[in-house]
């Protein structure tokens, strides 16, 4: 090493699957770039997969560890093991996080080393460090966002061509935005994960993703889709945490968007989070959320991060508890015998519930009628045991579909 060349700063890659073998070819491209910003060059130090490399020779050889094997165990050893041996850590790994975040960031501050995490939410869209940084001081009230971005491209699909949930997961699947298991992201687990961590540093309270209640998007139609447009709504999987009182709600759910939305322009492949606060009203952030080269953006900036001054995820002062009944919209598909008087005694089961219709939408279909209504917010039980009455109903021809709709900003 010449007396101007840059130290090495070793990095250890625990993982060698879509994102790390992303992660390994981009960390040496840039290594030039990196050294001229640091002062260090970075450098692979080794390479663990099932079948290759031993962790504690690569810890022993690293100034950093990243962990993108995905899933609890053993990458929540490893990771420990990093942080007790005073190496900094870099991770995608949200179901790690959703469920031991708080063990993990406080054995970063005990031992005075960096966690950080940025890949583990939404791609390359830097939400992570503008909650822990730009915002810190900001009381923030609500976020919502389109964080998984398979399940945002399968939607797309079926507005756009109207393709089936099945057809359009195989679309996903042949241009490698969904996994072959698909099942975390189609039933809405990754997505709340995600959700758990943004809470977390949102509201400054442990959130778990045992907190976060979620739903996939598996049962939803075209002909819910077809309706929406009618309705001038969009469909997207949305994740949401929001003060009530003093109380936290954070879940994931499919939801209709008006046009008004900052999220309902949000198309294919791609993430998005808004974040209200009313010191800046809302700002959206979004970029590409699904691939294995916007993820290693991620990780390989938070390597660079970590290069320069420490950082630290401080742990939280707040025990916040949880609400799970909330007010909401509610779009209401049902189908009916062709008779009279059915949507009037519709309207008289939802008016008992306090349920207030907004807009609807009736078509015959041959043999019966489909009715389409949307409701204006309303406590989700009371929305509930108004579907369940109506579903009683001897007029009723088929299970009712509820999907939430989320209201415009300021609305």
């Amino acid at each position: 090493m010449t007396p101007d060349a840059p130290a090495p700063f070793r990095v250890g890659l625990l993982g060698h699957g879509t994102v790390g073998s992303s992660v390994a070819e981009l960390l040496p491209e840039r290594a030039d770039a990196i050294a001229h910003v640091t002062g260090l060059r970075p450098e692979i130090a080794g390479v663990l997969t099932r079948s290759r490399g031993d962790f504690d020779a690569i810890l022993a050889g690293s100034d950093l560890i990243v962990e993108v094997m995905g899933g609890i165990e053993p990458a929540r050893d490893y990771v420990v093991r990093a942080l007790r041996a005073g190496k900094h850590v870099v991770t995608a790994n949200k179901q790690l996080l959703a469920e031991h975040g708080e063990e993990l960031w406080g054995l970063a501050r005990e031992n005075r080393v960096q966690l950080r995490f940025e890949a583990a939410v939404a791609g390359v869209v830097p939400v992570i460090r503008v909650l822990q940084e730009s915002l810190t001081g900001q009381h923030v009230e609500r976020l919502h966002g389109i964080v998984n971005g398979t399940t945002n491209f399968i939607l797309t699909q079926m507005a756009a061509t109207g393709a089936s949930y099945e057809e359009a997961l195989a679309e996903a699947q042949r241009l490698g935005y969904a996994e072959a298991d698909p099942t975390d992201d189609v039933t809405g687990k990754d997505a709340a994960a995600k959700m758990a961590i943004l809470a977390r540093l949102a509201f400054d309270t442990p959130v778990h993703l045992s907190d976060v209640p979620y739903e996939g998007i598996a049962h939803l139609t075209t002909e819910d889709i077809e309706y929406a447009r009618d309705l001038g709504l969009s469909l997207r999987l949305i994740g949401t945490a929001e003060r009530i009182g003093d109380e936290l709600a954070v879940r994931v759910h499919p939801a209709f968007l008006y046009a008004g939305h900052p999220l309902a322009a949000v198309d294919g492949a791609f993430n998005a989070v808004t974040i209200e606060s009313p010191a800046i009203t809302e700002i959206t952030l979004s970029g590409p959320g699904a691939g294995g080269s916007q993820t290693a953006t991620a990780v390989v900036g938070d390597v660079i991060s970590a290069m320069i001054p420490p950082a630290q995820t401080p742990d939280t002062r707040h025990r916040l508890g949880f609400v799970r009944d909330v007010a909401s919209s509610f779009y209401l598909h049902v189908e009916v015998a062709d008779r009279p008087g059915v949507l009037a005694q519709i309207a008289q089961v939802l008016g008992l519930q306090g349920v207030s219709v907004k807009s609807v939408v009736q078509k015959g279909t041959g043999t019966g009628a489909r009715l389409v209504l949307v409701v204006h917010p309303v406590l989700e039980s009371r929305f509930y045991g108004a579907v369940q009455m109506i579903a009683s109903k001897d007029f009723v021809t088929a299970p009712p579909r509820a999907i939430r709709v989320v209201e415009e900003l300021g609305a």
